[in-house]
């Protein structure tokens, strides 16, 4: 079911994350982050770790998006058990993907009538334990608008019983953050906002004293154990992705600069806002200090193709299109493109743009990864997988 035109506007506008801030006329000049596709052109091949036989598959010519299914503002998915997958919607549902797309017609979780879903508030993410596949996560705006995470649990294939793990008042109805994903230390990571408005209003960027800002370390087995602000200066950490002992975060710029940044799963990394927007010094005129700063490996400048607002991002590890392992995928809500980073050694190793062959699907809101290790780009009213197109 697609959502009416008046609304997405709307929902495009507060997504922006520039609910407060106005809009430059002309974008500020900069370096711009796109680099032309590299494209496998010899076969690959793959051994199973499971048999014995050796599969060689043809030749890569591009990728391109495969509509699974059409919803209403899907905001999540993640693989779940036996081959299944859940698919949240920004309303409060979440819903059973089949190993074949297939959209399950009821929900398995329907707390709509207690999420605020607004802007750029709502259900925002899901994360399942990787330990055990009956506890999953949620994290939502409450009926004030407040962050809530939350653990339900698998009984006969629905979701029950919540357990709220964590509150946080929020003072403005944007820059709530969004993702909740799984460590591999065990902890839970949500990403905070600034607390919303435009230019840090409530100086939360480089405060340590308060959650906002941050990405903070919940213990879903402790009800008791405090919530830690394990990295912060963060505008907007709307998705971001934990691989190989690493966080990739794409964060929501302001008026010129949207960024992704890379650094390893460790207390105490400042990413910089509101001192930098990007690399570059929030307040030029004042100057800025950036040392002890972990700065962004991309950043893309307002201005080029229609950016907005970033949109991460997954690092793929699936086994249908081996030559993109290891890269880490990302869009934007408005400029919709597709692009992938590879990390290596500390830097920032090669770039890609795959736009040009999968298409502008509409607005970029989320992406997301089935039980399988395969990607999805979730648009406004669609999920869409991303698949291989082969030679011959």
């Amino acid at each position: 079911m697609k959502r009416p035109l008046a609304l997405l506007i709307v929902v495009a506008a507060a997504c922006s994350g520039q609910e407060l801030a106005p809009t430059p006329t002309t974008p500020p000049s900069g370096p711009t982050t796109t680099s032309n596709v590299t494209t496998t052109t010899t076969p690959v091949t793959t051994t199973s770790s499971v048999a014995t036989t050796t599969t060689t598959l043809a030749p890569l010519e591009s990728l391109a998006y495969e509509e699974v299914a059409l919803l209403e503002f899907p905001i999540h998915l993640v693989g779940w058990r036996d081959g299944l997958s859940l698919v949240a919607t920004k309303d409060g549902r979440v819903w059973v993907m089949e190993p074949d797309g297939t959209i399950g017609e009821t929900p398995v979780l329907d707390i709509s009538g207690q999420v605020t879903n607004q802007g750029e508030q709502g259900f925002l993410s899901i994360a399942v334990s990787p330990d055990d596949p009956s506890r999953v996560f949620a994290h939502y705006s409450g009926s004030g608008g407040e962050t809530v995470v939350s653990e339900f649990t698998d009984q006969d294939g629905l979701l029950v019983d919540e357990r709220v793990l964590f509150t946080h008042e929020q003072p403005a109805r944007n820059h709530n953050g969004g993702m909740l994903q799984f460590g591999s230390d065990g902890g839970l990571y949500l990403g905070l906002g600034d607390g919303g408005g435009s230019n840090d209003t409530f100086g939360n960027g480089q405060n340590l004293d308060t959650l906002l800002g941050g990405l903070v370390r919940l213990d879903p087995d402790d009800p008791e154990a405090e919530a830690v602000l394990f990295q912060y200066g963060l505008r907007n950490p709307w998705r971001f992705w934990i691989a190989d002992d690493l966080i990739y975060i794409a964060d929501v710029g302001q008026n010129a600069y949207e960024e992704v940044s890379v650094a390893p799963l460790e207390q105490g990394v400042n990413y910089g806002w509101p001192i930098t927007e990007g690399t570059h010094c929030f307040r030029p005129a004042s100057g800025c200090d950036t040392g002890g700063l972990t700065l962004p490996v991309v950043e893309v400048e307002h201005g080029d193709t229609g950016t907005c607002s970033i949109t991460g991002g997954v690092v793929y590890r699936g086994t249908a299109i081996p030559e993109i392992d290891g890269q880490f995928f990302y869009s934007d809500y408005c400029g919709g493109y597709l692009r992938s980073l590879a990390y290596a050694d500390g830097a920032l190793a090669e770039q890609h743009d795959w736009t040009d062959q999968v298409g502008v699907p509409g607005g970029v809101a989320s992406f997301g990864v089935d039980s399988s290790g395969e990607m999805y780009v979730l648009t406004t009213d669609a999920v869409y997988k991303v698949v291989a197109v082969r030679a011959g």
